[in-house]
């Protein structure tokens, strides 16, 4: 499970009260609102198999955290969540709001503490085995999501965003989320570029200590940092090939050496020492420290708490955070 969790504001953007301007018959519109947001649903997954539902689901389990996120952000307390207590510590940057169940790790949740909790949905994603999948179908209506797409990353989060919200009747949040999202992206970008940092060369990566070998995946081009980054102005440094979901690639602190002179970021838990080898085992390693931005002091650790594979909620915490180390003078 450590390797599936690097895989795979404070409190979550709030949605905007949305005034009805011009009408002469407020109550007559919202009650209608209110009435086709209360019908049945029916949604087609990443699976292309349709999922029917009688109305929103209010009673929803998610397996995965970015589900869990994009719930909370869209004002669905979950009943049930895998690994509560990890989703705490990744995932601050859109805290829970309840006391969901624990319904066991994200790869092998437990069916029936599932089917205790009685859910209208449980919303689960491709990184789930088949066979957990298959079980979980026995248990009330799956919405299947794509984890995530290297060919378009910010475009399958907003995909998955918006299927969860049609499933949950909050398809109004999920526009504001994304409008606010977009505004972010805008103002940090011109945010760099006014600090000349437009084009800047930059890297991301996490690491993870196995056995006293340390590992470094890069972020490229293909993964939701790394698109966040170009559409913050930045130029990703990395020319390792990334997978064809998370866009994350593989290599070693030698492998740091053919990076250059660039700025590099990361982000780990204080909660798991074996996700910052950078400021751990690698402290005293002769390559890590003659690396030209580290002896530059251009080595930044991003606040804990930003899930790297999250919704429009983590990844502005992320864009801002980013705007903040890189500025910083």
């Amino acid at each position: 499970m450590r390797r599936l969790v690097l895989t795979t504001t404070a409190a979550t953007a709030a949605a905007l009260v949305l005034a009805a301007c011009g009408t002469t018959e407020p109550a007559k519109d919202s009650g209608t609102a209110a009435k086709n947001s209360a019908g049945p649903v029916t949604l087609t997954d990443a699976t292309g198999a349709q999922v029917k539902l009688d109305a929103p689901a209010k009673k929803v389990v998610g397996t995965e955290w970015n589900v869990v996120e994009s719930l909370v952000s869209l004002g669905v307390d979950p009943v049930g969540v895998a690994d509560v207590k990890g989703y705490r510590s990744w995932d601050s940057a859109v805290p829970l709001k309840n006391s969901p169940k624990d319904i066991g790790t994200r790869g092998e949740p437990s069916m029936d503490t599932i089917a205790s909790l009685n859910p209208d949905l449980i919303v689960a994603t491709t990184d789930l085995s088949a066979a957990a999948l298959k079980q979980l179908r026995k248990v009330a209506p799956v919405l299947e999501l794509r984890s995530a797409n290297a060919a378009d990353p910010i475009g399958q989060m907003t995909k998955n965003l918006d299927l969860i919200a049609k499933a949950t009747g909050t398809a109004d949040k999920a526009a504001t989320l994304e409008k606010q999202f977009d505004a972010k992206l805008a103002a940090d970008k011109k945010a760099l570029a006014d600090a000349g940092l437009g084009g800047a060369e930059y890297a991301f990566a996490d690491g993870y200590v196995t056995s006293n070998q340390v590992s470094i995946r890069p972020y490229t081009s293909g993964s939701l940092i790394g698109a966040v980054d170009e559409r913050l102005g930045l130029k990703n440094a990395w020319t390792v090939k990334g997978d064809k979901d998370y866009g994350l690639g593989s290599t070693d602190v030698e492998g740091l050496t053919k990076l250059g002179d660039v700025r590099f970021a990361y982000i780990g838990s204080d909660d798991d020492k074996t996700s910052t080898p950078f400021t751990g085992a690698l402290a005293k390693d002769s390559v890590w420290t003659n690396l030209p931005f580290v002896k530059k002091g251009e080595v930044y650790r991003l606040p804990d708490g930003i899930w790297m594979f999250g919704g429009p909620g983590s990844m502005g915490k992320y864009a801002d955070a980013v705007v903040a180390a890189l500025t910083k003078k």
